[in-house]
């Protein structure tokens, strides 16, 4: 079996993000590592909106991540710290939309291991200076430079090593222009590891390090170091030089401390915590994320709480010496793994969990009554502040970016009846869980709807002027009439546009700079811009059938087969081109392209005609009319659209200078395309020769059940094709790849590109009886969803076969149930009651009242944490198609579930559905000890609406894993594998096996076999023998796995992704038999004893791959309507892939091939060696690697050519092949 990889949704989980001026251009961007992935962001100043500039794959693990300037400098670099045992320094280059290497450096073993650096970065902030840190020992500080190029150098590096030291956190001091400084958190461990008692380790203090870098003699010198207090987790850089008083804040469990060199005393200031917090008081309160904003005049900080809480943090300072810390509580937002302060006013918020979200700074909060906290107010040791949690103030939200991470587990079905399957996605940790349901689609906002006196048959839009920033009128034709309405602040109808109103309109167009042209059955009518009106009327009992126009001239049909060619003059006249061409069958459709900048017209006709054939026509004025190709076609064409796509412009628009529009047009000019949609569903694409009119290289997709209507639109600036079919369908071009991707959106009839104030890109479009204005915001996504939010964290859900209706476990640890969370509120407030004296009893009674009634929302506000081995759990059945929760079963406090399964019992006889629930009892994590569990039994109403709860079955292990099998109910308990049957007042244990070693975390079951993961063993491959009522092990792997998520491929195969990011499949060979009865003893024992411990007969390994995201979830399935299977993937950072097989060796070599040069041609972009990466843990075996070979589609076009020339084929051929892999399994 030979697998490809394809990823089908890049992760969304965020771990670093980083904002710089990376283009070198006035506006800001930021850059997100998304794990294995970096992308770039730029959030558009005036809408706010975020817009994706460059994703790329770096195939390595992103370990550090941040953004630096030469001092002087205009633009900001990237160094990167991987998995590859190198610095990588990046520079994102505007005109190419991509990042490249400007240096890479290497100093180590490839692998995040302990010792090697790459784990930390620290910057000095005037980008002389960069160091990088390993988790233990070792630290190199590079040094950088210009040469007189000013090219960026970088120098050999200089150790500061030091054995038995674990570091924390590293951050670069700012010491203006003064030998660059780096303080480093850090812990040596020397004494505590020579001492067996233990005690030194309870005593060692993690100690503050300051290394000076000095640029004179050229080495790094331990300046300085004190043991701290407490445990602290990262350092924030205060503003030096100039602007501020240098050092750094120290971020430790309840405090807040500043330290500096020299005469400067330590200031110290708690954490403040929530008022009547619901948390365990006992837990310590640390910040986990901060964002600094320095302008030349002043500086803060916000600094981010576990809860979510930011404060903005101030120094005052008296001649340079800092006299307190002031806090003042700013907002609450989701916690974050990173925050970034634009200059812009924006706040991007890097989710920990969730989607991410950009506000804006409305206000910095200095004027409000909130209280403001400093150092210097008196306090008793141990005391802190106080503050109350408030809705959003300071913030607002201005655009949200959906992520997925984490997918706890995913299923593909069509619920909908829709014929595309939809992905069914539990996201999300805790309060701010939600259940996505993801449609391959891209998201449509409705920006108008309104109702039309009929049903219209086209629509259109003109400007009044070509160079017109906006749309002046839209024109919609109905069977006997035009109605023309003006585009101004609202939209409404004008009758003194100069459009005929009494007849309907075969097309509107702008004519020149400055005129108008509608053409209608009995003539043209040329409407120049002081409202004269020249018609040309069709001769005799003629009339106009079909027609193209674009902005110089106009083609129209006469009668069916005649054509007639106009072109307008130098005047602006439509002038008549003197003969008219027979076609030799009737016209069925035509398509002009745009006029080209500097040109007098578009060189070629594009005719559709009813003989199933399409013909290229030159309009060359020396053979006007005269054919130039044909290509016969499967049916008759529908429509044509000429398009030219594929130049780059429209990502680098706002980072070119002014000079650049003179080399733009000259290097990276588009290919013309003809798109020809057909009457049977199906949509064409051929490139059109610019020179001789020949068409070369056809894409062929289907679209849906109607004929196929296409329409010439603008996105991002560049020409895109609207299609629409059953379903509407858009086809563009966006970073550096051909999307065509349907609209989630209802049928539409016809379209046409609208652009005015409130939307500068729009569709406007017509819908039976009414008129749309749309947009499309978020090109490049793959899928729009739906969401529903959860309570708990989902843990995993079944579907109801006959309603499709689903149940959802929710646990979450650290947690409350709705009925302690209230008895704790209640005991609080009697508390607040009777700690009150005698006068202020009414106001303690009021404020414990308001303290009840209180409610915060916990998906913004957090939930409450309450201590460990605290659990809170229930059964949500949901209706997924609208959202709807049917009802919720809680469980009560410190029950877990663990496992769920759906199943018929043989022995109940009544066709019911069961839902059995495995249960943990006060389970603690680590170390890992419970008080059993308990299988619950719940009967399922026919319909879904409700469960009846039969009875528990206490057992004295946590069923980790639960399966039906055979009108019986499989169970894996801590490591027993054991068949229940249904019972009156219990479970009945029938069957077991002890043999498994350690804990079995998920059951499979075909036929008479049974597949149980172990969580560290691998899959053990059990039959069941019914006449001996025995579970015997016959075969095993012979590899170590940690299991997260397996599925059945066959009865002999089985995938099996594990905690480390890989994907195996393993395979029974032939040779072994289940039927395990050659022991004529009769006792077994030969297969209890096995082989080294193990089974005597092993699976072997026929796939393996190291995906680098933990898979959660695992599916056999088909994604498009008469689409092939393909194993389709989820993992834990928001990833949706398919593995997808070949069908041919002939084409499994070829992308072999092809992969074989992209790792050479093109190397991942982190120094990691792309072979070593897919190999991580287990070599790679017969799985290819669809993200580096579609890289072919964004290199340089001289690398294509060299490639495509080694592998014998054409450039155009091996895109084609890509785009061919991936609709027949995909989208």
């Amino acid at each position: 079996m030979y697998l490809y990889n394809l990823t089908l949704q890049k992760g969304t989980g965020v771990t670093h993000a980083v904002h710089g001026n990376f283009s070198g251009g006035k506006q800001q961007e930021v850059l997100l590592s998304r794990g294995k992935s970096l992308e770039l962001l730029r959030p558009d100043s005036n809408t706010g909106k975020v817009h994706t500039l460059l994703s790329t794959e770096i195939f390595g693990c992103i370990r550090a991540l941040m953004a630096f300037r030469l001092t002087g400098g205009t633009k900001d670099y990237i160094v990167v710290g991987s998995d590859s045992g190198r610095i990588v320094i990046l520079e994102y280059n505007a005109s190419k939309n991509a990042l490249e290497k400007v240096h890479q450096e290497t100093f180590g073993k490839s692998g995040c291991r302990r010792i090697v650096p790459g784990q930390y970065f620290a910057i000095d902030p005037k980008g002389r200076a960069v160091m990088i840190g390993a988790v233990e020992k070792q630290k190199l500080a590079y040094i950088m430079n210009r040469d007189t190029q000013a090219r960026l150098t970088i120098s050999s590096p200089l150790e500061a090593h030091k054995s038995n030291t674990l570091t924390y956190h590293m951050v670069g001091v700012d010491v203006g222009f003064d030998n660059p400084m780096f303080a480093c958190l850090e812990i040596d461990y020397e004494e505590a590891d020579m001492d067996p008692s233990g005690d030194a380790a309870q005593r060692t203090q993690q100690t503050l390090t300051f290394y000076e870098l000095d640029l004179g003699l050229n080495h790094v010198v331990r300046k300085y170091s004190e043991p701290l207090e407490e445990h602290a987790n990262f350092l924030v850089s205060v503003p030096g030089g100039n602007d501020g008083p240098s050092g750094v804040l120290i971020c430790s469990e309840n405090y807040l401390t500043y330290k500096n060199l020299g005469d400067q005393h330590d200031i110290r200031c708690p954490i403040p915590r929530r008022r009547n917090d619901l948390d365990d008081p006992e837990r310590g309160m640390i910040f986990i994320c901060s964002a600094t904003h320095r302008t030349k005049s002043m500086y803060f900080f916000l600094l981010q709480t576990e809860q979510g809480d930011i404060f903005k943090i101030t120094l005052e300072t008296d001649d340079d010496v800092v006299s307190e810390i002031k806090l003042k509580y700013f907002d609450t937002v989701p916690p974050a793994t990173a925050m970034c302060v634009l200059k812009t006013g924006f706040l991007f918020v890097a989710s920990e969990f969730g989607n991410h979200y950009l506000y804006q700074i409305a206000h910095l909060g200095d004027d409000d009554d909130e209280p403001e906290f400093s150092s210097a107010m008196p306090l008793e040791e141990g005391e802190t502040f106080f503050f109350a949690p408030r809705a959003l103030k300071n913030l607002v939200l201005v655009d949200e970016l959906p992520s997925f991470a984490p997918i706890i587990t995913s299923q593909v079905a069509d619920l909908a009846n829709e014929d595309t399957p939809q992905l069914y996605v539990l996201c999300g940790r805790g309060p701010r869980s939600t259940l996505r349901v993801l449609r391959h689609g891209l998201e449509v906002s409705e920006m108008a709807v309104s109702e039309l006196p009929g049903n219209p048959n086209a629509v259109w839009t003109v400007k009044k002027r070509a160079d017109d920033e906006f749309d002046a009128y839209i024109i919609v034709s109905f069977v006997n009439a035009t109605l023309v309405l003006s585009i101004g602040e609202t939209v409404e109808e004008v009758t003194d546009s100069g459009f005929l109103g009494t007849t309907p309109t075969l097309c509107c167009a702008a004519l020149g700079d400055d005129a108008l042209v509608q053409v209608y059955p009995d003539g043209i009518r040329h409407i120049r811009s002081d409202k004269r009106v020249n018609e040309w009327k069709a001769p005799g009992k003629k009339s106009i059938t079909k027609c193209a126009v674009n902005q110089r001239q106009v083609v129209i049909t006469l009668s069916g087969r005649e054509l007639v060619y106009f072109e307008m003059d130098p005047s602006g006249e439509l002038n008549e081109y003197t003969e008219r061409s027979e076609m030799p069958a009737e016209i069925m459709c035509m398509a002009l392209g745009t006029v080209p900048d500097g040109e007098q017209r578009s060189w070629f006709l594009a005719v559709g005609l009813a003989d199933n054939t399409v013909r290229i026509l030159s309009l060359d004025p020396n053979n006007c009319l005269t054919p130039c190709s044909m290509q016969a076609l499967p049916s008759p064409a529908e429509s044509l659209c000429l398009v030219e796509m594929g130049h780059t412009e429209s990502t680098t628009q706002g980072a070119l200078d002014d000079d650049a529009p003179a080399q733009r047009s000259g290097s990276n000019k588009g290919t013309i395309y003809l798109n020809i949609g057909l009457s049977n569903g199906v949509l064409l694409r051929t490139v059109l020769d610019p020179v001789s009119g020949d068409l070369a290289d056809t894409r062929t997709r289907y679209l849906g059940s109607r004929p196929v209507k296409l329409f010439r639109i603008k996105m991002q600036g560049a020409e895109a094709v609207l299609a629409m079919s059953s379903r509407t369908w858009l086809s563009y071009y966006h970073q550096n790849r051909f999307h065509l991707t349907p609209l989630s959106y209802e049928t539409l009839e016809y379209a046409s590109g609208f652009s005015s104030e409130q939307c500068s890109e729009g569709i406007v479009a017509i819908s039976t009886n009414t008129l749309r204005i749309l947009a499309l915001e978020k090109l490049g996504a793959v899928f729009n969803q739906v969401a529903f939010p959860l309570q708990y964290t989902p843990r995993t859900f079944v579907i109801h076969p006959d309603t499709g209706r689903m149940l959802i476990a929710e646990t979450d640890h650290n947690a409350y149930t709705e009925d302690t969370k209230s008895a704790r509120k209640e005991q609080m407030a009697e508390e607040m009651r009777s700690a009150a004296g005698d006068e202020e009893r009414e106001l303690a009674r009021e404020m414990a009242n308001a303290f009840i009634n209180e409610v915060l929302p916990e998906d913004v506000f957090s939930s409450p944490k309450a201590g460990l081995g605290l659990w809170a759990s229930q059964i949500r059945c949901l209706d997924a198609m609208h959202g709807q929760t049917m009802f919720n079963v809680p469980l009560t406090q410190n029950e877990a579930i663990m496992s769920m399964a759906m199943l018929k019992f043989s022995i109940a006889a009544d066709g019911r559905y069961y839902l059995a629930v495995g249960i943990a009892k006060d389970l603690q994590l680590n170390p890992r000890i419970s008080q059993g569990g308990c299988i619950d039994i719940y009967k399922i109403d026919p319909t879904c609406s409700s469960l009846e709860f039969m009875h528990r079955t206490e057992i004295d292990e946590i069923p980790g894993a639960l399966c039906g099998f055979q009108g019986r109910l499989l169970a894996g308990c801590g490591r027993m594998l054991r068949i229940y049957d249904f019972g009156k007042k219990k479970m009945l244990r029938k069957c077991e096996n002890k043999h498994i070693p350690y804990q079995i975390v998920n059951i499979q079951a075909m036929g008479h076999r049974v597949y149980v993961s172990d969580v560290q063993e691998s899959v053990f491959f059990i039959r069941y023998r019914r006449a001996e009522n025995q579970l015997i092990i016959f075969a095993d792997d012979t590899h170590p796995r940690w299991v997260t998520a397996t599925t059945l491929l066959d009865y002999d195969t089985i995938a099996i992704a594990d905690k480390f990011g890989n994907l195996s499949i393993q395979r029974l060979p032939h040779s072994v038999t289940d039927d395990v009865d050659e022991d004529p003893t009769g006792t077994k024992s030969l297969w209890d004893r096995g082989l080294l411990s193990g089974a005597s007969q092993k699976s072997e390994n026929i796939c393996s791959f190291h995906v680098g995201e933990i898979i959660m979830s695992l599916q056999k399935a088909t994604l498009i309507p008469g689409g092939s299977e393909a194993l389709i993937y989820a993992t834990l950072s928001g990833t949706v892939g398919a593995f997808v097989p070949f069908t041919s060796r002939e084409d499994y070599d070829f992308f072999q091939h092809l992969e074989m040069h992209m790792r050479n041609e093109n190397p991942p972009l982190c120094g990691r060696d792309h072979l070593s990466y897919r190999s991580s843990y287990y070599p790679v075996k017969n799985v290819l690697d669809g993200d580096l070979c579609e890289q072919y589609l964004s290199i340089e076009a001289a690398k294509q050519k060299s490639i495509a020339g080694d592998m014998f084929r054409t450039p155009n051929q091996i895109c084609k092949k890509l785009e061919d892999i991936r609709t027949r399994y995909a989208f």
